[in-house]
C-alpha cells in the first residue's frame, strides 16, 4: 500500500487547498499591478485568510488521535500554507492604529498644491481637493510631520530636495525652480502601488521652508505609508 493511501483524505484535501491558495497569492499580486486593486487585494485578503485558517485547522488535526499516525504529512500541508498565515498576520501587526486618510502634507494650514499631478493620476484616482477631515486626523495621528527650516539657499535646498528624492527612487515628473515645486511618483515595489508627492519650496526671514504632500492614487487608508515616505524624506534631507 501507498504512502498516499495511508493518508487520510482530509489531510491530502488540506495539501491541494494549500497548494491552490499559495499559487493565488502572485495571482493577485499580479491582479494588483495589472490595475484591477480592488479585486487583486481581495484575492489577496482571501488567500492569506485560508492560509492562516488552514494552519489552525492542521494544528487541530495534530490534537486529534485519530491522525496521530499523520502528524508528518498534516506539518507538510501546514507549512505550504505557512507564508500566507505570515504576510496575513505581519499586514494585521502593522496596520497600528492609523488614521483612514491617504493625503498628507507637512503644513496642514496650507497644504501644497499639485500642478502637474493631474495628467499622471488618470480619472479614477483619489481627487487631490483638500479635505478637512483628512487635516483633523493627519493632525492628531502625525504631529510630527511638520515643515522643515533650513538655513540652505532656496537653490541649494532645491538641488538637494531633487537628489533626495532621486535617492528614493521617486520618479520626478515636474520641476520648477522659479516656483520652488517638484513632483514626482513613489511607486510600491510589491503591489505597484502609486503615490504622488509635491515638494514646495519657499523662503522666509529665517531661511528656506520646505514642505511636502503625498497623496495615494488610490485606496481610502494608507496604513501609515504617506507619513512614513514623508519621514524618510525629511530625514533623507537633513542628512
Amino acid at each position: 500500500m501507498s504512502s498516499s493511501n495511508k493518508t487520510p483524505a482530509l489531510i491530502n484535501w488540506l495539501g491541494y487547498l494549500a497548494i491552490a491558495l499559495l499559487i493565488l497569492l502572485p495571482v493577485s499580486v499580479l491582479t494588483v499591478r495589472s490595475g484591477a486593486w480592488q479585486q487583486g487585494l481581495m484575492l489577496y485578503a482571501l488567500s492569506c485568510l485560508g492560509c492562516l485558517l488552514i494552519i489552525a485547522l492542521g494544528v487541530l488535526l495534530l490534537l486529534l488521535p485519530r491522525y496521530a499516525g499523520s502528524r508528518g504529512a498534516t506539518l507538510g500541508r501546514m507549512l505550504i500554507a505557512l507564508p500566507g498565515a505570515l504576510l496575513l498576520i505581519s499586514v494585521l501587526s502593522g496596520r497600528g492604529d492609523y488614521p483612514a486618510i491617504h493625503d498628507v502634507s507637512t503644513d496642514t494650514a496650507d497644504p501644497p498644491v499639485f500642478t502637474a499631478a493631474a495628467d499622471q493620476r488618470g480619472d479614477n484616482a483619489n481627487t487631490l481637493d483638500i479635505d478637512p477631515q483628512a487635516i483633523a486626523a493627519q493632525q492628531q495621528a502625525y504631529a510630527d510631520v511638520q515643515t522643515l527650516l533650513t538655513d540652505m539657499p532656496i537653490d541649494q535646498a532645491f538641488d538637494r530636495a531633487l537628489a533626495v528624492a532621486t535617492q528614493l527612487d521617486w520618479d520626478i515628473y515636474h520641476q520648477d525652480r522659479n516656483a520652488g515645486v517638484i513632483e514626482a511618483v513613489d511607486t510600491t515595489v510589491i503591489m505597484n502601488f502609486k503615490d504622488d508627492v509635491v515638494i514646495r519650496l519657499r523662503t522666509n526671514a529665517q531661511g528656506t521652508l520646505l514642505d511636502l504632500r503625498s497623496v495615494s492614487r488610490v485606496g481610502i487608508g494608507d496604513i501609515g505609508a504617506n507619513a512614513k515616505r514623508i519621514r524618510a524624506f525629511l530625514q533623507a534631507f537633513k542628512q
